[in-house]
């Protein structure tokens, strides 16, 4: 595997469920459409597949055609139209909703065991008595443990209706024991951190744009405030998108009453503003935020108001290019269809939407083809020049020149650093070896930290430890030597910092050592002084 193809896979894996299906109109108007039944008014697809359900040779499965014929008619249209079967459609809801019925913990598959790596304080499963390290081996009697999960499974046992028990048979230690957990309705915010970068300068990293974001942000925004926050970095890094009224309202804390956000206009949906109100919490400081090849959607529009109302400075790479709306409309079965429905323009007039003609493949390769053509190693100066429409220009208050198409440029490039984003590096990420080794290895020998700060500065990568990896490589069939690894010595203890502090303090300890040598916040940083 190239150095370029991991690249492009670890860009891509996060970024195909985010702008493909969660990127539409958080309106509260939603229409239903009706299955397809034969009525009045035929059409030939359901003719078709009444026809193939009473005379086909072989027995068919007419709900699997019909999806096919649905998938076929929408790959027509743009690549974030689509089908959403009912468990994608709940899915997409609960996780942007930001609530499910069950039981408050995360897991991760070690070695065909699942593994708690964290319990919600004060949710079900911590009254029940569980605790982070234990090894789940059976959920309500059914055997987890060995036997080749899924992810999909196990949310379908944990999750349930509120109220109703869950069995869990766990191994900690050396001992098991049984535990009772009633599930109840699970809150998950959308703020991943929120922390003090020094006295005066915060930061919070928001992944998504759900129901609640906007409120969760004013939360997070009035408690570092208290801590003294004077000037913010917002990193929508990786965030993919959500809802629309979540991300204006989230524009709406930093820019003044009145001053528009974003509209949205399609053929049959009239041209629709959005203002900021009075209301905003943070008018006035320093502002960076932070962007990157898969910053899309509903992140784009608060990237491309702050940018277009110069309310603060846009740092890192091209944005992913996003700039279709969809709505939901629900059918009777629990799917539903995410058509796309206008498009939204930022408060300059500029369309950020990147061109789809050549498919969906070539679509959402060409984040991956960045890294290839040299985009993502380069210092950005003169990439406006070949990746943006200039047939239309777009000048902010200052007369600064804006470009359309393409997502957006960033006021300061901050290139990939590939010097040790190896071949290797890759190989040890996708396949879950360097969460085998923290988990599995460095948990038990090191003493447990008292802080994520302990852990940026005291952790060291030592030999050992690079032995240990080989080893684990070479028993998942992969070969590489301690020469290799010692190239992204620097890359591999960073990701084992993030992991050791998101095992013992969450998220925010994971964002804290992830974010200790990263070098877009090192010139946030430096724009905030």
């Amino acid at each position: 595997m190239s150095v370029a193809a991991g690249y492009a896979a670890v860009l891509v894996a996060g970024l195909l469920l985010g702008p493909r299906i969660t990127s539409y109109d958080g309106s509260p108007r939603k229409k239903s459409l009706l299955g397809f039944e034969l009525g009045d008014r035929s059409d030939k697809v359901e003719e078709v597949l009444q026809i193939i359900n009473e005379n086909y040779v072989d027995s068919v499965t007419i709900d699997t055609v019909q999806n096919m014929a649905i998938q076929e008619i929408l790959k027509h249209l743009d690549p974030h139209s689509a089908y959403l079967a009912p468990s994608e459609a709940q899915s997409l809801t609960e996780d942007l909703e930001g609530n499910f019925d069950g039981i408050g913990i995360e897991y991760y598959i070690l070695n065909d065991t699942l593994l708690v790596t964290s319990v919600s304080p004060g949710g079900p499963a911590s009254k029940a008595g569980l605790k982070h390290g234990d090894k789940i081996l059976s959920i309500n009697k059914h055997q987890v443990s060995g036997i080749k999960i899924t992810p999909k499974k196990i949310v379908e046992q944990i999750r349930g209706k509120k109220g109703t028990p869950v069995e869990i048979l766990v191994k900690r230690d050396t001992t098991k024991r049984n535990f009772s957990v009633l599930r109840q309705r699970i809150v998950v915010s959308s703020i991943d951190a929120a922390y003090m970068l020094n006295e005066q300068n915060g930061y919070i990293k928001i992944s998504k744009f759900g129901a609640h974001t906007d409120e969760d942000f004013a939360a997070q925004l009035q408690r570092l405030q208290k801590l003294g926050m004077k000037n913010l970095v917002l990193d929508l890094r990786d965030n993919g998108g959500g809802y629309l009224s979540a991300a204006t309202g989230l524009a709406d804390e930093f820019l003044k009453n009145n001053e528009l956000i974003v509209y949205t206009e399609g053929l049959h949906e009239p041209r629709t503003d959005y203002f900021a109100s009075s209301k905003g919490n943070f008018e006035q400081g320093k502002l960076v935020v932070l962007i990157d090849e898969n910053t899309a959607s509903a992140s784009e529009i608060v990237a491309g108001a702050i940018q277009d109302l110069e309310r603060g400075t846009i740092i890192g790479r091209r944005s992913f290019g996003k700039g279709l709306v969809q709505e939901q409309f629900d059918f009777g079965d629990g799917s539903a269809l995410n058509l796309t429905i206008a498009r939204y323009y930022t408060a300059s007039g500029r369309s950020i939407q990147k061109s789809y003609k050549k498919g969906n493949e070539a679509y959402y390769g060409e984040v991956g083809n960045r890294y290839k053509n040299g985009e993502l190693v380069s210092d950005g100066k003169n990439l406006s020049d070949t990746l943006f429409d200039k047939k239309k220009t777009f000048t902010t208050k200052s007369g600064k020149v804006l470009y359309g198409g393409g997502g957006i440029m960033p006021d300061i490039y901050v290139p990939v650093d590939t010097s040790g984003f190896t071949n290797v590096y890759y190989a040890l990420g996708t396949k879950g070896i360097l969460n085998d080794l923290v988990f599995n290895h460095l948990v038990k020998a090191n003493p447990k930290y008292n802080s994520s700060e302990e852990i940026v500065k005291s952790f060291r990568l030592g030999d050992q430890e690079i032995k240990k990896i080989v080893q684990l490589a070479a028993a998942k069939k992969i070969k590489i030597t301690e020469k290799q690894v010692e190239i992204s010595r620097k890359e591999i203890e960073t990701q084992i910092k993030a992991l050791f502090a998101r095992y013992y303090f969450g998220d925010e300890g994971y964002y804290k050592a992830l974010n200790s040598g990263d070098q877009a916040i090192a010139r946030s940083l430096e724009v905030l002084k």
